[in-house]
């Protein structure tokens, strides 16, 4: 039985020796077994999917429909923890109960479809609705073994504010951590692409608290909130709008939107999140984190030096004004681009993992 199966569909624009290279290098990185096939039709997707081939049917299975209707009617009908991959944006995609759609990324979305799959299979998590809409929920990592009342680190992902980005982002630490004996509530939202601003401030605030709720023995006297790029912004606004917590992370956050906006950062993200509200505009007085200072609670500010410099940037002089506004600040900045901060076998994550279950203690 293999570990992973990648089903490419019938008409898909990408060249098919790139799509096994990257395959076959993300098997080798997770240490898995794998194979990618290519299907004619619908029915051959089927089959695929099913072991036809002489095996048993794979633990995790990732398809890339393509552009053929009567593959893609495939994705709302087939069950289970399957992985379904556009290259394409394609927003609103019906995607059957217990799979997930990442979309949006290019080619490059094959590798994060591969974690996501392999992810899935190595820790159980609980899927919880804190509202309404499909994209309002989080997921809740509880530590094995004897642990009472863990800790709690709540993930906020980036992705400039894009809906095309989610929270597989932070699979990679929800392992991690729950690994260290932490509980881990990895945080879903809706975007501002699709659904505005307030939408997404408000299910950031939303989601934070809804950690009340959840039936399980946590303690939440002992809760980080750690939001990465975009996702540190959400973070901490909801922490300045009074979201209780013991230690706020940035990971490579973006935090002076105004500065952000100016210098048109993620090809104008801040604008397109926030509409008509800009630098010179009210909402950005509330939604930076450099704005809102002081947070009155202990941060941590992590950023890798081989980021973007204005990431950099932005990153000492929050550390500094928080400090000067008589914050307790702790300024991390290691060798690392802007996804080494989320990475678990770089040494920039390492080291802030130490100092998240130190802080926690």
């Amino acid at each position: 039985m293999r570990d992973v199966l990648v089903v490419v569909g019938p008409g898909l624009v990408a060249d098919a020796a790139l799509l096994s290279e990257i395959a076959e290098r993300e098997f080798a990185a997770l240490g898995v077994s794998g194979a990618l096939a290519h299907a004619r039709d619908a029915a051959e997707v089927m089959v695929c999917m099913a072991g036809g081939d002489g095996e048993l049917p794979a633990a995790a299975v990732v398809v890339v429909p393509g552009p053929v209707d009567e593959v893609r009617r495939l994705m709302g009908q087939c069950l289970g923890p399957l992985v379904w991959l556009d290259l394409a944006r394609v927003d609103g995609a019906e995607v059957g109960e217990g799979a997930t759609h990442v979309h949006g990324r290019g080619v490059e979305g094959l590798i994060w479809a591969i974690r996501h799959a392999v992810h899935r299979l190595r820790h159980p998590r609980m899927r919880i609705a804190y509202g309404a809409h499909r994209d309002q929920w989080g997921e809740l990592y509880l530590p094995e073994g004897a642990v009472d009342r863990p800790a709690v680190v709540v993930l906020v992902h980036g992705g400039n504010w894009r809906s095309n980005w989610a929270a597989d982002l932070m699979d990679a630490l929800c392992l991690d951590l729950v690994g260290r004996g932490l509980a881990v509530w990895n945080l879903e939202y809706r975007r501002p692409d699709l659904y505005g601003w307030r939408a997404t401030t408000a299910d950031a605030a939303a989601g934070l608290a809804a950690l009340s709720t959840v039936d399980a023995p946590l303690d939440l006297g002992r809760v980080a909130v750690v939001g990465h790029s975009a996702g540190a912004q959400l973070a901490f606004r909801a922490v300045a709008d009074g979201a209780r917590v013991s230690l706020a992370v940035s990971l490579a956050g973006m935090l002076d939107l105004a500065e952000a906006d100016r210098r048109w950062l993620g090809s104008g993200a801040v604008a397109a999140a926030l509409g008509t509200a800009s630098s010179t505009g009210l909402e950005v007085g509330t939604a930076s984190p450099l704005l809102r200072l002081p947070l009155r609670v202990r941060q941590l500010i992590v950023q890798g030096s081989g980021d973007e410099l204005d990431l950099v940037d932005f990153a000492r002089r929050y550390a500094r004004a928080a400090r000067e506004a008589g914050d307790d600040v702790t300024y991390l900045e290691m060798s690392g681009d802007h996804f080494a901060v989320i990475d678990p076998h770089a040494p920039i994550w390492r080291t802030t993992a130490l100092a998240i279950t130190d802080a926690l203690r």
